[in-house]
C-alpha cells in the first residue's frame, strides 16, 4: 500500500515528523518496505495485513499512528451546495438482492463541468501511482485512497429510465468494461443496471456505456457495501483486479457509505456542481456492532507479560473501540464497524500486543503440563490385532463407508441400512451394513488388473437401523482368494482355502485371549450351504465365516472361489478376555497317543472336542486333529479323523497304566455319545 506522509498528516491533530511516522508504523506491525521522494512528499510502501482493509486508506493509517502516539484525529467538514430537488425524485434506486448488497447509497451532483483536476488533487492521485484523468474520476479515486472505501460515478444522462437497479446478471448479458474488456455475464454476478442493460459490475468495475466524459453534466454517485465472497468470485470469473475489488473482497465498512458519498459530492460541489437533497440510503437490515468480552487474566496468560489494565483500556479506546468495565479485570468491548478482522477475544489481545510492543514480551517458553492419555482398551487391542493379521499374510485395505440398494440386495445381510439424505451419487446412497461388500470390490478390482492372489482385511464401522435407531458397530472382515504364494522351483504355492480364514480367526481370538471359543455350522446368506460357520465366544455369537456364494461372486464379476469372515469387534471387545497366566516349562515328560477314529459325517470336530473337554481329565494336556481321510475302505457316510492326545502330570512322571485308563475313558465316551469306531490297522 502506497501512503503519502503529507496526506497522512492531514488527518492528525499534530505535525509528526516523517521518521517518527515510519518508526511508529514499524513498531505496530505495519512494516515500511520502501520510501521515495516525490514532488516534495515522502511516499511510503507499506506491507499491510490481508485481513485489515481499513489500513488500505490514509484515514485508517492515520488512526493507527494516532493511537500509537496518543494523537487525536482531525475532523473535516464536507459541506454541500444543494439544489431544491430530492435524490429520490431524480433517480429511482432499487436493490433486488439484499444478501449481496446489504447497503446502497446514492447522490446526484448536477451541473458539473468535467475537466482537469486542480493541482492539489492531481498531486494526491499521482502520489498513489495513478494518472490523473479528470476532476470527477479523480474525486472517486481520492475518496478511495483517503478512506479505503470505493465509490463510483455514473453519467446520469446515460442511465436509461433514470433507474439504478442492483440485481444479479441475467444469463448471456454482456458488459463493455471501462478497460475495454467485453464480458459475458452469468447469474452469479451482481451488476448495477439501468432499465435496459447492466452498466457496471458491482464492486469491481464500471461500464463504458455509463462512463463520465467531457460532455457529462450530471453524475450519480454510488457508495455501497457488497458481499466480499461475491466480489471475489465475480472478480476471479471476470479475470479482473481493480482497486475497488481489492478492498471490497476484504470487507468494507458497512457504516461508511453515506459519509463517502457526501465527501465525494462535497468535492464535486467545490468544482461548481450542486447536490440533490436527501441522500438515498437503502439499508434494510441494520448491522449491530460486534460485542466481545475481554479478560485481563487472559491477556497475561497469552502474552506471558504483565500488561497494565489502564494501558489495555487506553489502547483500545485510542483505536476507537468502546470499552465498558463489567467487573474488575473484565471489559465489555464494542468493535468499530471498520474493524472487520475482529471476531474473538484473542483478536483484541493481538491489538494490545501490537501496541504494547512485541519486543516487550519475554521470549520464554511457558511450562507445559503433559496430561497422561486416557487408556483406550479398544485401540490397544486393534494395535495388537493388525500385526497378527499381517503375519498371517493379509494386507489391510480401507474402503468408503458407502453402499447402495443394489449392493445391499445382493449381500442380503438382513440388516436395515441407513439412508443418506444428500448422497454424492446413487452408488453412495446408503451406509454399508457389512465390510465384505467392499472387500469383494477390492478383489474384483485387483483381478481385473492381473493380480490373482488377494488376501486382505479391513477394520471399520458398519451401520444399520434397529427399531428406528441408528446403530454403529466396529467390525473386522477377512477375504482370501487365489494362490497363497508365487510358484517357484519347489512347486506351486497352494491355493487359499476355508481353513486359512478359520485358522486366522482362531489365532486372533487366542492371541487376544478370548477363549474358549467355538465354531458351529450355521447357514448364512453370504456363504454357501455346508461351508458356513458361526463363531461364538462364551456361547455368544461374534462372527461368521465361510465360502462366499457363487451368486454373489457372479454379481461382482469374480471368477474362482473366495473365502471370507466377519467379526463383530464391538461385541467381542465388550467381553472380558481371560487373564494372562504364566505357566512354567514342564519338568516331566509327556506321553503321546495317536488314535484314528471312523466318525459319521454328521458329527463335527467341534462336537468331538466339546465331548472330550467335558470329561475334565487333569492329565490330558492337549487334544488336536492331525489328519483327515475319506474314501476306500471308509464308508461313504463316514470319515476318518486322526487325533493326537498329549498326556502329562505336573508333579511326576505318568505311568502307562494311567494313560491307558484315560485313553479308554475318552474312546468309550466318544463311542457312546457319537457312535464313533476305532479304525483298525489297514482298514
Amino acid at each position: 500500500m502506497r501512503i503519502s506522509v503529507a496526506w497522512l498528516k492531514e488527518y492528525l491533530a499534530e505535525d509528526i515528523p516523517a521518521p517518527r511516522v515510519i518508526e511508529t508504523l514499524n513498531r505496530i506491525g505495519l512494516m515500511v518496505e520502501g520510501q521515495e521522494e516525490q514532488n516534495g512528499d515522502l511516499i511510503l510502501d507499506i506491507e499491510t495485513y490481508a485481513n485489515r482493509p481499513d489500513t488500505l486508506g490514509h484515514l485508517g493509517m492515520a488512526r493507527e499512528v494516532g493511537a500509537a502516539l496518543g494523537v487525536k484525529l482531525k475532523s473535516r467538514p464536507w459541506p454541500l451546495v444543494e439544489t431544491t430537488l430530492r435524490t429520490a425524485d431524480v433517480v429511482d434506486v432499487q436493490v433486488r438482492d439484499e444478501e449481496l448488497c446489504p447497503r446502497y447509497c446514492g447522490l446526484v451532483v448536477k451541473g458539473i463541468k468535467v475537466g482537469p483536476s486542480p493541482g492539489w488533487l492531481r498531486q494526491r492521485i499521482e502520489a498513489m501511482g495513478l494518472k490523473s484523468i479528470n476532476n470527477v474520476v479523480d474525486v472517486t479515486n481520492y475518496v478511495l485512497f483517503a478512506t479505503a472505501h470505493p465509490i463510483h460515478a455514473f453519467d446520469l444522462e446515460k442511465i436509461e429510465g433514470k433507474k439504478v437497479i442492483i440485481r444479479r446478471a441475467r444469463k448471456g448479458e454482456k458488459l463493455l468494461c471501462l478497460d475495454g474488456t467485453d464480458l459475458t455475464l452469468h447469474p452469479e454476478m451482481l451488476v448495477i443496471a439501468d432499465e435496459a442493460r447492466p452498466v457496471a459490475l458491482a464492486g469491481v468495475i464500471g461500464g463504458m456505456h455509463s462512463a463520465v466524459t467531457e460532455v457529462t453534466r450530471d453524475v450519480f454517485l454510488e457508495s455501497a457495501c457488497f458481499d466480499p465472497v461475491s466480489i471475489r468470485k465475480t472478480r476471479k470469473a471476470a479475470g479482473l483486479q481493480t482497486d475497488a475489488s481489492y478492498r471490497f473482497e476484504r470487507g468494507a465498512d458497512v457504516s461508511f457509505p453515506p459519509e463517502a458519498a457526501i465527501m465525494a459530492a462535497s468535492l464535486l460541489c467545490s468544482f461548481g456542481g450542486q447536490a440533490t437533497k436527501e441522500l438515498v440510503d437503502l439499508y434494510p437490515e441494520v448491522r449491530k456492532k460486534k460485542e466481545l468480552i475481554l479478560r485481563h487474566r487472559r491477556i497475561i496468560d497469552l502474552l506471558g507479560a504483565q500488561v497494565d489494565e489502564n494501558f489495555v483500556r487506553k489502547t483500545l479506546e485510542d483505536l476507537e473501540f468502546e470499552v465498558d468495565p463489567q467487573q474488575p479485570g473484565v471489559w465489555h468491548v464494542r468493535v468499530p464497524t471498520w474493524r472487520v478482522d475482529i471476531d474473538r477475544e484473542v483478536d483484541l489481545i493481538e491489538e494490545v500486543a501490537r501496541f504494547f510492543g512485541y519486543d516487550n514480551i519475554p521470549s520464554v517458553l511457558p511450562p507445559l503440563k503433559v496430561v497422561e492419555p486416557i487408556p483406550d482398551k479398544k485401540r490397544e487391542k486393534l494395535a495388537r490385532l493388525r500385526p497378527l493379521l499381517f503375519h498371517q499374510g493379509f494386507n489391510e485395505v480401507i474402503n468408503f463407508s458407502f453402499s447402495d440398494s443394489e449392493k445391499e440386495k445382493i449381500l442380503q445381510t438382513g440388516l436395515e441400512p441407513v439412508e443418506i439424505r444428500n448422497p454424492i451419487s446413487s452408488r453412495a446412497s446408503l451406509l454399508r451394513t457389512t465390510l465384505i461388500g467392499g472387500l469383494l470390490e477390492n478383489l474384483a478390482w485387483n483381478r481385473n488388473r492381473g493380480l490373482d492372489a488377494v488376501h486382505i482385511f479391513e477394520i471399520g464401522n458398519v451401520y444399520s437401523r434397529v427399531e428406528g435407531q441408528h446403530v454403529e458397530n466396529l467390525n473386522m472382515a477377512l477375504l482370501s482368494s487365489g494362490p497363497l504364494a508365487e510358484p517357484d522351483w519347489t512347486g506351486e504355492g497352494g491355493e487359499a482355502g476355508f481353513f486359512l480364514v478359520k485358522g486366522t480367526c482362531e489365532a486372533l481370538l487366542m492371541y487376544l485371549r478370548y477363549e474358549p471359543f467355538s465354531f458351529m455350522p450355521e447357514d448364512h446368506p453370504l456363504f454357501e450351504p455346508g461351508y458356513s460357520l458361526s463363531l461364538s465366544y462364551r456361547e455368544e455369537k461374534v462372527g461368521h465365516l465361510g465360502l462366499v456364494r457363487k451368486a454373489i461372486l457372479d454379481a461382482f464379476d469374480i471368477r474362482g472361489e473366495a473365502f471370507a469372515a466377519e467379526l463383530d469387534l464391538e461385541r467381542l471387545f465388550s467381553k472380558q478376555p481371560q487373564a494372562f497366566v504364566f505357566v512354567p516349562v514342564a519338568k516331566f515328560p509327556a506321553i503321546i497317543r495317536d488314535v484314528s477314529l471312523v466318525v459319521p459325517k454328521s458329527v463335527s470336530y467341534e462336537a468331538l472336542k466339546r465331548s472330550v473337554e467335558m470329561l475334565s481329565l487333569p492329565i490330558l494336556e492337549e487334544f488336536r486333529l492331525v489328519d483327515l481321510y475319506e474314501g476306500e475302505p471308509i464308508p461313504a457316510d463316514k470319515i476318518s479323523l486322526s487325533f493326537r492326545f498329549v498326556f502329562r502330570h505336573s508333579q511326576r512322571t505318568l505311568l502307562a497304566e494311567e494313560v491307558d485308563k484315560a485313553e479308554k475313558k475318552i474312546l468309550s465316551h466318544l463311542m457312546r455319545v457319537h457312535q464313533v469306531q476305532l479304525r483298525e490297522k489297514g482298514g
